[in-house]
């Protein structure tokens, strides 16, 4: 199994106390010290404008920008977005964003997208909020305009959704055959067609039951497009919150729904906890969290990105995960 990591950026209320000033400093050291280890293939942050469970006024930091500091300030590890909305910058533009942070960073850099599902944001941003329907549909055709992009240095396309007409986009890539696409996202009829037309990475559920639905879906998919099933690594995230016993593991629960609260509400905390952490297989002691991954592992899982919420403050966890969690999953 490969590892990513994602870098906190305020999307998740995780830098709550920090000074917005101080802010970067937090992220650019923990994107050092994953480029320093070798357990981490890739680091990652979020593509989202306001914060979640809920909106508040917090800070969040914008991905592509994170994207190109990162690269300027890291010299081996990935760089991905998990996962870039396809409809917040026009994929053309996109494209050419992409293949500059690629030489920035020395051809290090992952394409994270999707089609969006944040509605809040993107109404108060100004994008309406138009139907599944239309957010995949330019998921498919923008993803088709990177395809053109990254191989051609060109792109044409006159689409229900996006029309661009020799659109020029150079420098390449400096990564040969152009930047790796990951499609995020599980839905069964539309986004995971479009994952076998154009992925080398898909993202979906990390549930067992779930991953192995969604797998045999992908390779029906495959079979029906043309494309080679194996060839694509299937990955999930993962919330991490370890502990060297459960009463250790309880408490960090404990103490990371005690900051949420001030900024989110007893209850929205308590719920997110609740929902997304208690539940996911990545949460427990590393005993329990190597047994649930590698059933995960058994089903296809080849990358697993994983999410410490208390990084930003304490890395202990990062730590505990390195020595004992990766080299048992490898």
């Amino acid at each position: 199994m490969r590892f990513g990591i994602f870098i906190p950026q305020g999307w998740r209320l995780d830098l709550v106390g920090i000074e917005p000033a101080a802010q970067w400093q937090v992220m650019r050291d923990l994107a050092q010290r994953a480029d320093a280890a070798d357990t981490w293939e890739s680091l990652w942050v979020y593509d989202h404008f306001h914060t979640f469970p809920v909106p508040t006024e917090e800070p969040t930091h914008e991905a592509w920008t994170l994207m190109s500091a990162f690269a300027a300030s890291t010299s081996r590890i990935r760089l991905g977005q998990m996962c870039t909305a396809m409809r917040y910058r026009e994929p053309a533009y996109l494209a050419k964003v992409a293949a500059t942070v690629d030489h920035v960073s020395g051809g290090r850099v992952e394409m994270g997208i999707g089609a969006g599902w944040y509605e809040h944001e993107w109404r108060a941003y100004g994008y309406g909020f138009p139907s599944a329907g239309e957010r995949l549909g330019r998921l498919d055709e923008g993803v088709e305009i990177f395809r053109q992009a990254w191989s051609t240095g060109t792109a044409s396309l006159a689409g229900k959704y996006y029309q661009v007409d020799n659109a020029i986009v150079r420098p390449l890539p400096v990564q040969e055959g152009g930047i790796p696409i990951w499609i995020a996202g599980g839905g069964e009829k539309k986004t995971l067609r479009i994952a076998a037309k154009y992925a080398r990475y898909t993202n979906f559920s990390g549930d067992p039951a779930e991953f192995a639905r969604k797998s045999e879906l992908l390779r029906a998919h495959c079979a029906e497009v043309g494309t080679d099933f194996e060839a694509i690594t299937r990955s999930s995230n993962f919330n991490t919150v370890i502990g060297a016993t459960e009463a250790e593991v309880e408490q960090r629960l404990s103490d990371l729904q005690a900051k949420l609260a001030p900024v989110a509400g007893a209850d929205t905390a308590k719920g997110w906890i609740d929902g997304m952490f208690r539940t996911s297989p990545a949460v427990g002691t590393p005993e329990q969290v190597i047994e649930r991954l590698t059933e995960v592992a058994n089903l296809g899982l080849g990358y697993a990105i994983v999410n410490f919420p208390e990084s930003a403050y304490d890395t202990s966890g990062i730590e505990l995960f390195e020595r004992e969690i990766a080299p048992a999953l490898r």
